[in-house]
């Protein structure tokens, strides 16, 4: 199994829904899956049974989660399939499901069971064919880059004005912006969200700087509690955070310093807290997804730090994930990015040219993010690594990051 979460964003950069994105099986260690063998588990929908195993609490705010069901899955027992709220579940088809008298009477099951549908790879041409399909809908997935919004909304806002446009492909910051300043898409889907909006000549705020300089400190090799506790008690939220997170796991309670938490963690502990509270603080002006990708990458990297070998360096994995989107944190290219804070010589050569040690974990990495499947099942089939390990590992991550927060 192999599985990994998309996210989408409206208007105002804020994220109202998933798409899950999966494969059932690594491909180049079953080939048969290429061909005519694939049909063996088109009935399945994985989509579900990543669903399943991560829980709707798994997301923020339990949004919307499309998943993907074909022309031949759709007719299994969806309704008993899972035990999440149909309303949060959005399936998501293509025009292999057609305007057949069969097909619509099942989608109108599917909608008195409480699911939402999406439609996408639909050509314009088809639309009045699939009229009553799309009457059926509640979302359409557009290629922005390959029809007119401006025509699309007047005839979706005339014919179905209860469908949601969500524009795909949107690769660019440029994209998005013009998008949404012409209407007519209530979502957006693309890597726009990890491109930093670099500003000339723009200087780090001075409660950034504060938190680059407890970077810094802590992950100097022979940094001292004590000089870490002093730069914290420079921030109100930080020391609140640490004192509340020492006080729930001490079992004498009464710790009431910052010098005295910072002693209870020990330094091991305090780097990790560190790492991750002021992570979470750099992104505070960005999209929420900006800090989930940033603490789901770090602690994607180390848990695949074993799986790779690589076990010994799974601290410092997380850091090269966690920092992954530093130039989006501080509205930097990332060399420029990373001369503010201090890293290894193996974390920056891996984030600025993917070489080094880390540069084929960190490309394994992303791609497995972009759904890149076939790269994915390359490595793991010439790496000897079973997929399902990969995945579990992913689905860790997912759950300490609810864990973390919720």
């Amino acid at each position: 199994m192999l599985g990994t979460l998309i996210p989408l964003f409206d208007s105002a950069m804020e994220v109202k829904a998933y798409s899950i994105f999966s494969q059932k099986e690594n491909t180049m260690r079953n080939p048969s899956y290429l061909g005519t063998g694939a049909l063996s588990g088109i009935g399945q929908i994985s989509g579900l049974d990543i669903l399943e195993s991560m829980g709707m609490k798994t997301l923020l705010d339990e949004k919307a989660v499309f998943v993907e069901v074909n022309n031949i899955s759709i007719f299994t027992e969806i309704e008993l399939m899972t035990e999440q709220p149909h309303q949060n579940i959005v399936l998501l088809m293509d025009s292999g499901v057609n305007p057949s008298s069969t097909y619509v009477q099942r989608l109108k099951e599917l909608k008195e069971a409480g699911f939402s549908l999406a439609m996408r790879k639909l050509q314009v041409k088809d639309f009045e064919e699939y009229r009553e399909i799309l009457s059926l809908m509640d979302y359409m997935l557009l290629d922005h880059k390959k029809i007119d919004i401006d025509k699309a909304k007047i005839y979706f806002g005339k014919v179905y004005p209860q469908i949601k446009l969500v524009a795909v492909n949107v690769d660019t910051q440029e994209d998005y912006e013009l998008l949404t300043y012409r209407g007519g898409y209530d979502l957006y889907e693309g890597h726009f969200f990890r491109i930093p909006v670099v500003k000339n000549n723009q200087e780090i705020s001075p409660l950034k700087a504060n938190y680059i300089e407890l970077l810094n400190v802590v992950n100097d090799p022979d940094f001292e509690l004590t000089k870490a506790a002093d730069v914290i008690e420079q921030d109100t939220a930080l020391v609140i955070s640490l004192l509340e997170m020492v006080n729930r796991i001490t079992v004498n309670s009464g710790v009431n310093t910052v010098r005295h938490a910072a002693a209870m963690l020990g330094q091991r502990e305090l780097k990790r807290w560190i790492n991750t509270a002021v992570t979470k603080e750099l992104c505070s002006d960005k999209p929420s997804e900006i800090t989930r990708m940033s603490l789901l990458r770090g602690r994607f990297m180390e848990r695949l730090a074993e799986l790779f070998g690589m076990k010994d360096q799974a601290g410092e994995l997380f850091l090269l994930g966690m920092f992954s989107v530093l130039d989006v944190m501080l509205d930097k290219p990332m060399e420029e990015a990373l001369e503010k804070i201090r890293v290894s010589d193996n974390i920056r050569k891996a984030l600025l040219h993917h070489e080094g040690p880390f540069g084929p974990l960190y490309d394994f990495m992303l791609a497995y993010e972009d759904a890149n499947w076939s790269e994915v099942c390359r490595v793991l089939t010439l790496d000897q690594i079973d997929a399902d390990h990969v995945y579990g590992a992913y689905t860790n991550a997912l759950a300490w990051f609810r864990d973390l927060f919720y």
